[in-house]
């Protein structure tokens, strides 16, 4: 599988946990969150934890937009 193809993936099911866990805020603020940690990390040469480390990084700017 393309490594493209992969990050599509993970980034569905991270913003899918990330929805739910963040119910109340609107979903384009979670998708850009994703987006954003996705950013950070797409060029992370061990990628094998590029999942957890994505979604600890959307999660913090979630609970930073959640509390403003």
């Amino acid at each position: 599988m393309p490594e493209e193809t992969e990050d599509a993936v993970v980034l569905l099911h991270v913003t899918e946990r990330l929805l739910k866990a963040f119910p109340g805020l609107d979903p384009r603020i979670v998708r850009g969150a994703v987006r954003t940690a996705y950013a950070d990390l797409r060029y992370a040469r061990v990628r094998t934890y590029l999942p957890v480390l994505m979604e600890r990084r959307a999660h913090d700017l979630l609970s930073a937009a959640e509390q403003e």
